[in-house]
């Protein structure tokens, strides 16, 4: 019998600051890019955090006053995509440079990673599909993430569950996206610029698994299954992984240096 693939799975066991999480996210997707290696990491956030995408202007699509007066955090991820605010949440990382497994296109691998994501909630008892089409309006605009559904994105019962972003160079890429455990539009829509807008009139919006599934969901239930969804659908084996000391200082020096920084946050 053919052995399976591993990849390295890495579960924080407490929530973390937003600058540590994106500066994690981005040592794993440059630890991936020499060689065919796959990181899957899932990990929390320790207060509100709304963070931008890599080309979004901030003063267009995010109120930094309010967050900084509500203690909310702000950072730049070093994926595209629009704003999302981090509270009470999955969050997820692939980093890969496994061209077998991921092809060299962006919807290719996005969309092999949501099928895992399906996987997962499929495991929680859940009914998600695939958006079919980008609203034109969303796709143009500077309303946050969670807004609107984008193609290939997950929804349950025509509302959003997840949104997803991604960066690529050549076979390498760093996806990561937002699972909401519990929503709170309301404070989403404070955080947001008033004229980024937010769900059109009519619109589902978002959901979350606590809604879902009409019960409090734990962080570490939704990750097993999250596992067993990636490891079934992509038949590997999630070997355990724990950052070394040289690891931890490189995640730092990438905090410190860039993603907690204004010149970072804001392109000063």
């Amino acid at each position: 019998m053919k052995a399976l693939k591993k990849w390295k799975l890495i579960v924080e066991p407490a929530p973390l600051p937003g600058p540590w999480n994106m500066a994690a996210d981005e040592h794993l997707f440059r630890l991936a890019e020499p060689a065919a290696a796959t990181y899957l990491r899932f990990y929390q956030w320790d207060r509100p955090t709304a963070s931008l995408g890599y080309s979004q202007v901030a003063a267009k699509v995010v109120d930094a006053d309010f967050c900084r007066r509500n203690g909310v955090g702000l950072v730049r991820r070093i994926t595209g995509g629009k704003l999302v605010l981090h509270d009470r949440e999955v969050t997820y990382a692939v980093a890969s440079s496994d061209a077998s497994v991921f092809t060299e296109t962006l919807r290719d691998s996005y969309r092999l990673i949501s099928g895992a994501l399906m996987a997962g909630l499929a495991l929680m008892g859940l009914d998600p599909r695939m958006a079919e089409i980008s609203p034109p309006a969303y796709v143009r605009g500077t309303m946050p993430c969670f807004a609107l559904s984008a193609r290939d994105e997950i929804e349950l019962g025509g509302k959003k569950i997840i949104g997803s972003a991604q960066k690529r160079t050549g076979a390498a890429f760093l996806q990561h996206g937002s699972i909401p455990l519990e929503k709170d539009e309301g404070l989403l829509a404070a955080a947001a610029a008033p004229a980024a807008g937010a769900s059109p009139p009519g619109s589902p919006g978002m959901t979350s698994l606590s809604e879902a599934l009409g019960r409090p969901v734990d962080f570490h239930w939704a990750v097993e299954r999250f596992c067993r969804g990636f490891s079934d659908a992509f038949g590997v084996e999630l070997e355990p992984f724990v950052l070394s000391p040289g690891d931890r200082e490189a995640v730092s020096a990438l905090r410190d240096s860039r993603y907690a920084t204004d010149a970072w946050t804001f392109r000063l």
